[in-house]
């Protein structure tokens, strides 16, 4: 999959937690630097080292990356992009959040209660109208 790889090419990449749709830039043996275009997986809120608990010293709120953010991720995360189509990023992004919260709102527990607690104060700043 990897030889399948070259700069300007549309791939699936992870980056930490989130997923997304984004162009390769620069390519070397191990790593690429991509450039997003997509969100397709919000990344996932609070303290990755004790998943799922909320009383940790720091509940992580992590933002998904910005459209034309670069982001340097390993070759094994990124795989072709199979689809005829690039979403649009906000509509992609709009996506990835009900999609997580689908999830969470089925779990009724403390982290779940959090991660939408953080992911709604995201949304807030995604989508806040301009002055």
């Amino acid at each position: 999959m990897v030889d399948q790889l070259k700069v300007n090419g549309i791939v699936y990449a992870r980056y930490k937690t989130g997923e997304y749709i984004a162009r390769i830039i620069e390519l070397d043996d191990s790593q690429a630097v991509v450039e997003i275009l997509a969100v397709v997986t919000h990344p996932t809120q609070g303290d990755l080292h004790h998943p799922h608990d909320v009383n940790v010293p720091l509940f992580h709120q992590r933002k998904a990356l910005s459209f034309h953010e670069k982001a340097r991720v390993r070759l094994h995360s990124c795989k072709p992009f199979d689809k005829d189509t690039i979403p649009d990023f906000k509509g992609s992004l709009k996506s990835a959040l009900e999609k997580i919260y689908s999830k969470l709102e089925k779990s009724d527990d403390a982290w779940s209660r959090e991660s939408i607690k953080q992911l709604r104060d995201l949304e807030n700043d995604y989508f806040k109208k301009p002055y």
